[in-house]
């Protein structure tokens, strides 16, 4: 059991889950979430231990199951991550995870299951930025699958409109990018690189490399 965390570093919205618990339960499981998603991006095998040391104490609260469900993504364990990251949809009705489920799909080597996710009936009332990622995850289905066309026309569906960048914009026209320089159209590639370079002021996706590398 964790001891040196702070629970109050949890979101309000997973402590408020966690009140169906005992305190002491409650603390317990914070705990254990906390020192998780501490360990999430350096050492995600052990953040998947944490997790799932939670959900042995608060198996039926969706937050916990997330939890599973994103360590074990992060871990490389798509069939475990796919099983919680479902099982907390069930429980909490929350769909902002299915471009990670999405993602497991392709990993598992079943995208046409991936491309499925599309037409979740949730999908419409997801935030622009969450929206963007399934697109991206999508057109990489497609592309598993040897269809740039249908990639490029889904990642159209989040927006190519410069002028009105949505929250998410660097990373789907860099992956529209990414697919025009696959389909051999290189002009377009590296002005879509540089518009992605553009909604990227860190520098992250080195999206600015990219454009320069095909002009």
């Amino acid at each position: 059991m964790p001891q040196d965390v702070d629970v109050s570093l949890l979101d309000r919205s997973v402590r408020a889950q966690l009140r169906s618990l005992s305190k002491p339960n409650a603390e317990a499981v914070g705990r254990y979430l906390v020192r998780a998603g501490e360990l999430l991006d350096d050492a995600p095998d052990k953040a998947l231990e944490y997790a799932k040391a939670a959900a042995k104490r608060a198996g039926r609260v969706g937050v916990v199951r997330e939890a599973v469900g994103v360590a074990a993504y992060r871990a490389g364990d798509w069939t475990l991550a796919l099983t919680e990251l479902r099982t907390a949809r069930r429980i909490t009705g929350d769909a902002r995870n299915l471009a990670l489920m999405a993602d497991c799909e392709r990993a598992l080597g079943r995208p046409a299951q991936a491309v499925r996710m599309l037409d979740d009936p949730m999908v419409p009332k997801l935030d622009a930025e969450t929206r963007a990622e399934l697109l991206i995850v999508v057109a990489g289905a497609r592309r598993d699958a040897n269809q740039l066309d249908a990639a490029l026309a889904v990642l159209a569906r989040g927006g190519l409109d410069r002028a009105r960048p949505r929250p998410g914009a660097a990373r789907l026209w860099y992956a529209y990018a990414d697919a025009l320089e696959a389909a051999g159209r290189r002009d377009e590639a590296a002005s879509w690189f540089a518009a992605s370079a553009e909604q990227d002021p860190d520098d992250d996706l080195a999206a600015g490399e990219r454009a320069a590398a095909l002009l």
